[in-house]
């Protein structure tokens, strides 16, 4: 078991005791210094700054008693964000509703991405419903055709 492994078994405890999920954990290089940054986030998508801190203090703790990461380093944790990737094929799922931005492989009806309500998943594509011109439209997106889709924030 490879380290980030071994660090996401043992923090699983701290997320439970808090309610939350790990969206990722990965070292980030700034410099000459190491971070180890953790993305936490409630079942519904939100997180807030005191439930970081409490999971920061717990994971903290388990780190400092154990002997996994032998160098110096920053533990980070914090929110995936508002406008986070969606990584899988549940997380798309899990985003019926939401407004979201699609970067495509191969352009369809002349775009090259599409920011829209994703209306649907299923076998045919993705149904996002979008506005062009003041007029409400809706696109299937084959997934294969997807580069990139991650949540939005509407303005």
């Amino acid at each position: 078991m490879d380290q980030i492994q071994k660090i996401k078994t043992m923090i699983q405890p701290v997320l439970q005791q808090q309610k939350c999920s790990l969206y990722d954990l990965k070292w980030v290089q700034d410099g000459k210094m190491r971070i180890l940054q953790v993305s936490v986030m409630y079942p519904d998508g939100s997180m807030d700054i005191d439930t970081c801190a409490a999971i920061s203090e717990g994971i903290s703790s388990l780190l400092d008693e154990s002997d996994v990461i032998t160098h110096e380093y920053f533990l980070e944790v914090c929110s995936p964000g508002a406008e986070r990737e969606l990584r899988n094929e549940q997380e798309i799922k899990d985003a019926v509703g939401e407004y979201v931005f699609v970067k495509l492989k191969d352009p369809k009806a002349g775009m090259d991405c599409v920011k829209g309500t994703l209306l649907d998943v299923n076998e045919e594509g993705l149904t996002i419903e979008y506005m062009a011109k003041a007029v409400r439209k809706k696109i299937v997106i084959d997934p294969q055709n997807v580069a990139l889709i991650r949540l939005s924030v509407k303005i």
